[in-house]
């Protein structure tokens, strides 16, 4: 049966969001409805709120969320009513080139469905990102969850789906970091933590941190820097190649400014990689020499989610939380109700926050 849920909408571009009353279709072929429990705000959900990226309007953007299931649509077995789960934006069909290949993200064996969402005049609204979790409760194909344990707390769980894969997984999966290689993480915001995190769990001799803010260079530490750098300094480069000589490994762009992404290759060592994570807005470009590139056997990468495999990856960061050795719950910097998402959002702007979550 359909059902009225409370939801956060952004009828248009740069504006608050409203709080409606929508409609949301009962689980259709494959699909799966699940009662939110907590989401958190991600800087792509800004982007698209703010118009960086266009998109379709009216829109409930969300994608980092947590809940339960209440009921499945026909065809769904893997997952069962009063599962709690992870909702993530990964909606894969796990038989075409990029599943069978171990890059679900990149999917296009799955195309989406019409949008579950309909307001008080029976008009469309877009579930953004597969998800639109911006609300008390979501239906998403069963292909986008991912099981978890009863007993971990809503807030720091949600992180899973989309910040936590997304760090971990650009050190991990995409820069493919070794034990004794040196990396930097440009951005020490949510994801960039995250990929600190990666860069340790891969046994990087030497993580370098680079931010605008000596705070946060600060928590960077607390996830596994070895070292920080302010971005602004005009001798960081000076600074990092006291620190390595011949530059670095990988270089993680944790960030969507794009000045960051200017100097990127001047951190670089021969055969290195710039891996690009955060996203600039639609327009922004950045120019660079091919032959110094080439020349340096050098390489630019993006990496989407981290390249993650949720069903491989998110079982094992769950397991590492439990041994104490990925930190979720010190990522939580607020929690808030979903009609304060507002405030939330602006909180999220100022760049102090690792993560603000919504709690229903």
């Amino acid at each position: 049966m359909s059902k009225l849920i409370k939801a956060a909408v952004c009828r248009a571009f740069n504006t608050p969001l409203t709080i409606e009353t929508l409609t949301l279709a009962a689980p259709g072929d494959g699909e799966v409805q699940v009662e939110m429990e907590a989401v958190a705000i991600c800087h792509s959900d800004i982007s698209y709120i703010d118009g960086g990226w266009g998109g379709t309007l009216p829109a409930v953007y969300g994608h980092e969320g947590v809940g339960r299931v209440t009921a499945t649509g026909p065809g769904v077995s893997a997952i069962a009513e009063g599962d709690r789960v992870l909702v993530t934006l990964i909606r894969a069909c796990h038989s075409c080139t990029a599943c069978a290949t171990g890059h679900p993200a990149y999917c296009d064996g799955n195309p989406a469905r019409d949008t579950p969402l309909t307001d008080a005049t029976d008009t469309p609204v877009l579930g953004a990102m597969n998800c639109g979790a911006f609300a008390e409760a979501v239906t998403v194909d069963a292909s986008q969850l991912v099981r978890i344990p009863e007993d971990m707390p809503a807030e720091s769980a949600c992180l899973l789906s989309c910040g936590v894969i997304t760090g971990i997984g650009a050190a991990v999966n995409t820069a493919a970091l070794r034990p004794g290689q040196i990396a930097v993480v440009v951005g020490a915001g949510g994801v960039g933590l995250n990929a600190i995190q990666g860069a340790r769990i891969a046994g990087a001799a030497r993580i370098v941190a680079i931010d605008m803010s000596e705070e946060k260079l600060a928590i960077a530490r607390d996830f596994g820097a070895t070292d920080g750098i302010l971005a602004n300094d005009p001798e960081a480069l000076d600074k990092l190649h006291k620190l390595a000589p011949k530059g670095a490994d990988a270089v993680l762009l944790c960030t969507g400014a794009i000045q960051a992404y200017k100097g990127a290759l001047d951190y670089l060592a021969p055969r290195g990689q710039v891996i690009l994570v955060g996203m600039p807005h639609v327009g922004q470009k950045v120019d660079y020499e091919p032959v110094n590139v080439a020349a340096a056997g050098q390489g630019i990468i993006g990496s989407k989610m981290g390249d993650a495999v949720p069903l491989r990856d998110i079982p094992w960061m769950i397991d590492l939380y439990r041994q104490g050795r990925l930190k979720l719950d010190e990522l939580v910097s607020g929690r808030w109700s979903l009609e304060q998402i507002n405030e939330a959002i602006a909180d999220t702007k100022t760049g102090g926050a690792r993560r603000n979550v919504i709690l229903f």
